[in-house]
């Protein structure tokens, strides 16, 4: 009986540990979109007109920048809702002046959890604006490459990035 009991804790516990990597990724997936998104549009250029789906499946990844700005913005908002929690309990008086009496209400509690995913998305969205600064600085403190194409036409410039297809070149102010 316990060894059964046993099994369908492990089993439970795998699949739980598979959403969340499931989660987690697709998380990751969509966050990296947001930081490609937003660097390239430094440069006046839709990503998304050029990329292709493997492209950003593996995007999050491709600058470890990316891993840390979503880190450091869940490890902070972790860290409101923790003080947050220490507070209410700490001083539950103060707590509840602080909220006009909310934290009374039923629905607090919900209203909680969402008011912190908010600002985990705003800060997602802050450090993607960061990033994409300190992507286009970075990109225009390279120097000049070229490029010969199959014609054997040369172009001289900045490489801003790349997709499998594309390849983004900032020529005298301008992208080609």
């Amino acid at each position: 009986m316990k060894d059964n009991l046993s099994s369908t804790r492990y089993s439970l516990l795998i699949k739980e540990t598979q959403a969340f990597l499931m989660f987690s990724y697709v998380l990751m997936i969509g966050i990296g979109m947001l930081f490609n998104y937003k660097k390239y549009a430094t440069f006046d250029i839709n990503i998304f007109l050029y990329a292709d789906v493997f492209d950003f499946l593996i995007s999050p990844f491709e600058d470890f920048r990316i891993i840390v700005f979503t880190f450091i913005s869940a490890i902070l908002v972790i860290i409101f809702f923790r003080i947050d929690t220490l507070w209410k309990r700490k001083s539950p008086e103060s707590y509840t002046k602080a909220n006009f009496g909310f934290d009374k209400k039923f629905w607090y509690d919900k209203f909680r959890l969402f008011v912190f995913s908010i600002l985990f998305v705003l800060y997602v969205f802050y450090a993607a604006d960061t990033y994409a600064g300190m992507a286009r600085e970075n990109i225009l403190e390279q120097p000049e490459m070229s490029i010969q194409y199959a014609d054997d036409d040369i172009k001289t410039g900045i490489i801003i990035g790349k997709t499998k297809d594309v390849v983004f070149l900032l020529v005298e102010g301008s992208v080609m």
